[in-house]
């Protein structure tokens, strides 16, 4: 039988086929079968070296063994300061990002509690208008019974709540319910 599918293994494309090693078929899978076969592809393969292979060689053992060319030291040497220098711009970059982010926030907790103070205020100034509007309601209903139409009303609680908040700010004039003057 000649089978012509490669062997899996390392060896450049089409250099070994099962044909090379059709001689140790028979034999059995024990450790010296196998360790002549290792010996018999590394024999192949060195016969069969062409010319990026045989460029390779040097480097790959050179690796294996730990040994280096001076250029191979140089370029391993500035690969790593490269390298070095595009890790600390990477963490310098994260840490920018990293502080931007903290002072936005802390930027948006202030904003946040400044618009819940304003919250507050605004219920309290609710409160005290609700609060006004009771104590003056029974005057109001008593006037609208006497002749005052919704709208009459309408307006004397709209010239009070000018009245109460230029009497806040402090610009005088006395707080009335309107119902002694002229309508607004």
């Amino acid at each position: 039988m000649m089978l012509q599918h490669l062997v899996p293994c390392l060896s450049p494309p089409g250099s070994l086929t099962l044909d090379d090693f059709a001689d140790f078929a028979g034999l059995a899978a024990g450790p010296a079968a196998k360790e002549e076969l290792r010996q018999a592809i590394q024999h192949k393969r060195r016969g069969d070296m062409s010319g990026d292979t045989a460029r390779l060689l040097p480097s790959l053992q050179s690796v294996v063994t730990g040994t280096f060319t001076p250029e191979e030291s140089e370029r391993k040497r500035r690969r790593r300061e490269r390298n070095k220098i595009a890790a600390a711009k990477c963490r310098n970059k994260k840490k920018e990002k990293t502080d931007g982010l903290q002072k936005e926030s802390e930027k948006l907790e202030s904003i946040n509690a400044e618009l819940k103070a304003q919250i507050e205020e605004l219920k309290n100034q609710k409160q005290q208008l609700v609060y006004m509007l009771n104590l003056h309601r029974p005057t109001c209903i008593v006037r609208a019974q006497n002749g005052q139409t919704p709208e009459d009303e309408r307006n004397l609680f709209i010239q009070q709540i000018r009245e109460s908040a230029l009497q806040e700010l402090g610009l005088g004039l006395p707080a009335s319910c309107g119902h002694h003057g002229a309508p607004a």
